[in-house]
């Protein structure tokens, strides 16, 4: 009896290689963008101009806001996890290139599909949200250009009460130390992954934790992705100076601070359970984890 085969569907070969990792990469940030700014223009503009808000922005709207960038994250992982393991974050990228063995080959690519991915998801937030948008912008005398405003919906910004980068910076450093702690911890094999295919929800209640401890200095970007995309778009929309430099009223040139300091702080984090935690698992010679495979940045029960 001859062997049958199974017929290759069309376009195979390059979801093989590196293009099929960039396209999951993609539409990871695009869900994650999507999800993210949706839910900030849901609470500032969306409700309250729905009538189903009261208009004010309080520590509840904020609660809102965090637990919709941990199911953003969440399921941005799931979408894209099987595929490239979901950096979905250059920070992400550039640690695991520097310490998890990562191509350095595929990090320029995974990094504009990542900033193209949140590019095309807040332009579907502005789509849906255009006209709550602009009725909000309306009754609050707002100028896109003119700082502080409905360019919150898409990019981070310092609080108001700093005079400098330096606050804003270091919360971002700190933030995305402790989100590539905890991505290291959760997909390291030696430690206690989480298994059933938990590791998506575990790093998004690792980044509402984030939000709700180190959230309000800077906005808790902690993904160069998350605001540059966004930022672009936001550039395009008309809203100017305030998306590019970023003028934000009490600082003029902000773009800067969640690209560059996030990728410090995901080295810093990726390096201490690197050296710290990881190397001391080594040394006692733990053995792997017992019936478990790994699958991007996930384990399943065999």
């Amino acid at each position: 009896m001859a062997a049958t085969t199974t017929a290759e569907p069309p376009g195979a070969a390059w979801r093989r290689g590196d293009i099929g990792d960039y396209v999951a990469e993609f539409f990871g940030v695009f869900i994650l963008i999507a999800f993210g700014t949706g839910v900030v223009a849901m609470a500032v503009a969306g409700l309250p101009g729905s009538g189903r808000g009261d208009g004010t922005i309080s520590n509840g709207d904020w609660l809102l806001i965090t637990w919709g960038w941990a199911m953003a994250v969440t399921f941005a992982i799931y979408v894209a996890g099987g595929i490239t393991g979901a950096h979905i974050n250059p920070a992400v990228t550039i640690a695991f290139a520097v310490f998890g063995g990562f191509a350095w080959r595929k990090v320029p690519g995974y990094i504009v599909a990542q900033v193209l991915g949140g590019v095309a998801g807040a332009a579907l937030v502005y789509a849906v949200y255009r006209d709550s948008i602009q009725v909000f912008e309306s009754d609050n005398s707002i100028t896109r250009d003119g700082g502080a405003g409905s360019i919150g919906i898409f990019v981070t910004g310092p609080a108001q009460y700093f005079g400098d980068y330096w606050g804003p910076f270091l919360t971002e450093v700190v933030g995305t130390a402790f989100l590539l702690l905890f991505v290291f911890a959760v997909v390291d094999l030696m430690n206690l992954p989480p298994k059933a295919n938990l590791a998506p929800v575990v790093i998004g209640f690792a980044v509402f934790a984030i939000g709700n401890s180190f959230g309000a200095n800077s906005g808790y970007a902690i993904n160069p992705a998350r605001d540059f995309g966004p930022r672009l778009l936001a550039y395009f929309m008309g809203w100017g100076d305030a998306a590019f430099p970023g003028k934000q009223g009490n600082l003029d040139a902000y773009w800067w601070v969640p690209i560059l300091a996030p990728i410090i702080g995901g080295l810093i984090g990726a390096a201490f359970y690197r050296f710290v935690i990881s190397d001391t698992l080594k040394a006692r010679m733990r053995p792997d984890a017992s019936g478990v495979t790994s699958r991007g940045e996930t384990v399943e029960d065999e």
